[in-house]
């Protein structure tokens, strides 16, 4: 119940200034994000790789009101790109992008995210990696699988992200289940209306298994975001039952949650890609990871405590 209080808090200006001002505040996001620059976030991609991890990189500043600041984006991502280039880790290292960071939500919105988001997919094709376009609430779906399109044309390996709590999930998850498809499907980290959503977890959780089904049986590349150990288990069922190897579809969940359980994985086998994020612009992006996952809320409110 607590999960749509905090995402309507996640757009709050007041709760943004009264979370940033708190003393303990800093501590926490740090678990959750890399670093504020590159630089501050280069050690530990290269941490990551050395045992055996992969990554996709977001450079967090999807709140953005006007043009400009859609290309410092873009050129955030660029500077991304050259940042990687040296590390040689190509698809091992690859990005995430939002399209509302590229001017998705503003007026023209759609040619703009499109125009902006062009150079950075080409800057990663040229240094042997590729950019996933994550997802973000169901107002933004058609626009993005437009853009996700227009982009495999030229470059097939550009990935998408879809949420299993949406009710047009299942066909999304048809439509892009084939040869040459990447598809990173995770459960929903917004709030979402009931007419286009399941509201119930453990709707959304057999929502997550039939798309899973879907992606697992189809010719692309499924890639299994979530932390939950039920979902991890039957994710290797199912791509056990379709005949897939581990090289043939991965795992990835978020940096700072269950490092244990990134590194089980890549010892086992499995290809196992860690979620970091980094920059500034890092408050909505933790209050989604509070929202998603009590254990998240819990250790937040621990830390208020034990620093209080």
């Amino acid at each position: 119940m607590l999960g749509p209080v905090i995402l309507a808090a996640a757009r709050s200006d007041k709760m943004r200034r009264l979370v940033s001002a708190a003393p303990v505040t800093r501590s926490v996001v740090d678990r959750f994000i890399a670093g504020e620059t590159l630089g501050d976030t280069v050690p530990a991609v290269r941490s990551l790789a050395d045992a055996g991890l992969e990554v996709t990189l977001d450079v967090l500043g999807e709140d953005i009101t006007d043009p400009a600041q859609a290309l410092r984006n873009r050129d955030a991502y660029l500077e991304l790109v050259e940042g990687l280039k040296p590390l040689g880790l190509g698809t091992r290292a690859e990005m995430s992008v939002k399209l509302s960071a590229f001017g998705q939500a503003l007026p023209g919105g759609h040619e703009l995210a499109l125009k902006n988001v062009t150079p950075v997919v080409e800057a990663a094709a040229a240094i042997g990696t590729t950019v996933t376009l994550d997802m973000e609430d169901h107002t933004t779906v058609d626009s993005t699988l437009a853009i996700l399109r227009e982009l495999r044309e030229r470059f097939p390996g550009t990935g998408a992200v879809l949420q299993s709590y949406l009710f047009r999930t299942e066909d999304d998850c048809r439509a892009l289940s084939g040869e040459g498809s990447r598809v990173r499907l995770v459960k929903g980290a917004y709030k979402e209306p009931a007419t286009v959503a399941y509201q119930d977890k453990a709707e959304v959780d057999k929502a997550y298994v039939r798309c899973l089904k879907i992606l697992m049986e189809g010719e692309g590349y499924p890639m299994v975001g979530s932390h939950d150990p039920r979902m991890v288990a039957i994710a290797q069922d199912l791509a056990f039952r379709a005949g897939r190897k581990n090289e043939d579809y991965e795992f990835q969940m978020l940096y700072g949650i269950r490092d244990d359980e990134h590194r089980r994985l890549a010892a086992e086998g499995h290809r196992m890609r860690v979620y970091i994020a980094y920059g500034t612009d890092w408050y909505g992006y933790f209050m989604r990871r509070l929202a998603e996952r009590p254990a998240n809320l819990a250790f937040f409110a621990r830390s208020l405590l034990t620093r209080s």
